[in-house]
């Protein structure tokens, strides 16, 4: 018994222990995610309708997302006669696939040693690399592909126009996002997900006196503002959700989805809104770093953060009414790109004169 304990706790077989125990806490951690917002979705949306919201299943409701689960799973799996049957089944498979991909370089704490299980601590993300801005860029940019090909494999008409409308509007949000992660490339000088976090340790001074958490979101308020409009329209979500608009489209791209291939499409997007908070947590809001709680506990720092993102996406769906299409168009073209490239241009110039 001492030998196997010795093994396991030796390397290689430690390391591998630690990486599967990442591993498995992102997986799982995005699946109860996004079971979590389904409840929540529910009460906040009851509680600012003045409802009681779920409150049978379990107590207060609790287990209202195993009951949904549990429907879905036993539902009939349907689809259209006409249909492509391979697209049809591959679409969903390619929405949930970018989502959790998206999340794997995304650091959700400070390095750890597994309380003492390494001898060096290891960063808690799946994959640590230099260019993590870029691969969560370019992986989530391809969950419009499960979006369009549903839309069109679905030979619906409805399904169709969803599907265009994804496509439209991820290549025109998709401009400002990609240019406000430049510029926080630029102020951090890196592409490293994990070393623009630590470049927001410690305090902003003014003549010397600390006045504020050293996070990017106070220098970069105008593309803090960009990220986020871009992030909730690259979601999908209320006021973008153009591509699903139920008084226009039944339920668009996914109106001939039932069962668990109707599940996956919002399990996808539900861990998207969980990937778009995360991002926004480690760009802008100092991801694990923060007052009064110990680094080492860092960790709590960041689930904070991201509940209250999270929170914000859930307020908005529920606050404002959904935009026109020309609306949707006219505020990523002539409203975010020029603003997105002003404040890119701006920063250039702060961190070339100026040394932000």
């Amino acid at each position: 018994m001492g030998g196997l304990i010795q093994t396991l706790t030796s390397p290689p077989v430690n390391w591998y222990i630690a990486y599967g125990i990442i591993v498995a806490i992102v997986f799982g951690g995005l699946q109860g995610m996004a079971a979590v917002m389904v409840y929540a979705e529910r009460k906040v949306a009851a509680f600012m309708q003045q409802r009681y919201g779920p409150y049978l299943v379990g107590p207060k409701g609790l287990f209202q997302p195993v009951a949904d689960i549990l429907k879905l799973f036993f539902k009939e799996e349907l689809r259209p006669k006409a249909a492509d049957a391979f697209l049809f089944s591959l679409a969903p498979i390619i929405s949930v696939a970018a989502a959790y991909l998206a999340f794997a370089p995304i650091p959700f704490g400070p390095p750890s040693t597994f309380f003492g299980l390494l001898d060096e601590p290891i960063p808690l993300m799946i994959a640590d690399v230099n260019v993590a801005v870029l691969v969560i860029f370019a992986v989530a940019s391809m969950g419009v592909y499960g979006i369009v090909l549903a839309g069109w494999a679905s030979n619906s008409k409805y399904s169709l126009l969803g599907g265009l409308r994804s496509s439209a509007q991820m290549i025109s949000y998709e401009l400002a996002y990609g240019i406000a992660l430049a510029t926080l490339v630029l102020m951090a000088n890196s592409m490293s997900l994990h070393e623009i976090v630590d470049a927001q340790q410690g305090y902003w001074h003014l003549f010397g006196v600390p006045v504020a958490p050293r996070w990017y979101i106070f220098p970069q308020l105008i593309g803090f503002a960009v990220f986020a409009c871009a992030g909730v329209a690259e979601t999908n979500r209320a006021p973008f959700d153009f591509p699903e608009a139920e008084q226009e489209l039944v339920a668009g791209y996914h109106t001939e989805y039932s069962s668990m291939r109707f599940a996956m499409f919002f399990m996808a997007e539900y861990i998207n809104m969980v990937t778009v908070s995360a991002v926004a947590t480690n760009l802008y809001l100092g991801g694990w770093h923060g007052p009064l709680i110990p680094e080492s506990f860092g960790v709590l720092w960041f689930l904070i953060k991201l509940g209250f993102l999270l929170f914000v996406y859930l307020w908005l769906r529920w606050t404002l009414p959904r935009f026109r299409y020309d609306q949707l168009m006219a505020f990523g073209w002539k409203v975010l790109l020029p603003l997105a490239t002003l404040n890119l241009i701006a920063t250039a110039a702060g961190v070339l004169y100026f040394g932000l």
